[in-house]
């Protein structure tokens, strides 16, 4: 058997969001959209997948950011989309931020730097290379064992895949989708934001509970100690 996951957007209060989570073809996908800066523990209690929409404030995230690695140490997946400074308050993110080519389609022989580099990943069933590209403010370097699934010219990954690190999958890019999906332009990122969306809501097997998992080092507080933080490249 199997079932709908139920996926929680937090809603960070710009029109953007608003526009991508009432949109027809994303609301059905949502359990729940609760307000970011009121978000708790029980707004994201029985989720499968969250999603950190991009572009929510910084600080919101970082005074949330318990919440968020509550879902990857429970087992359950975690999405986080670009602009929200990840890298300051996700544990283990190394972030590049680069200099942003908005018009390199205008140029000559126009070429966006960008390789598929995980093709068999589940996810390109639902979206294309195309799809992923527009433009992009910045890279990851992914840990060991994570997969990148596109990269830039420029050396690391807008969109990766982690499921080393923590009990569930962590999935982070460096794109906005629902920026530009919410402000009506930039086709390839609705496409993106829908293709993401249906993935993510895929049938899962109905399985019995999880067992608890074993003794975890608390990698949020291991990460506010000067020896453990993460930096930027």
């Amino acid at each position: 058997m199997t079932r709908r996951p139920l996926i929680v957007v937090p809603d960070g209060g710009t029109f953007y969001h608003h526009t991508s989570l009432t949109d027809p073809r994303i609301a059905p996908l949502v359990s729940r959209t609760p307000d970011l800066r009121t978000l708790s523990a029980q707004d994201l209690a029985g989720t499968d997948t969250v999603v950190v929409p991009c572009r929510a404030n910084p600080e919101i995230l970082r005074a949330k950011a318990p919440l968020f690695l509550s879902v990857l140490n429970r087992g359950d997946r975690l999405v986080v989309m670009g602009e929200t400074e990840s890298h300051l308050w996700l544990p283990g993110l190394r972030f590049t931020p680069l200099e942003t080519n908005f018009w390199w389609w205008l140029e000559p022989e126009a070429a966006s730097g960008l390789t598929l580099a995980a093709p068999d990943h589940p996810l390109f069933t639902d979206m294309r290379l195309e799809d992923a590209t527009w433009h992009y403010h910045g890279m990851f370097t992914p840990p060991e064992g994570a997969a990148s699934l596109v990269t830039c010219r420029e050396g690391g990954a807008i969109l990766y895949e982690d499921r080393v690190s923590w009990p569930g999958p962590l999935l982070v890019t460096s794109l906005d989708p629902m920026y530009h999906h919410g402000s009506y332009f930039m086709p390839a990122a609705s496409r993106f934001l829908l293709g993401l969306m249906d993935w993510l809501s895929r049938p899962m097997p109905t399985a019995p509970a999880r067992p608890p998992h074993g003794p975890m080092i608390d990698r949020y507080e291991a990460a506010s100690t000067p020896s453990s933080r993460s930096t930027t490249t």
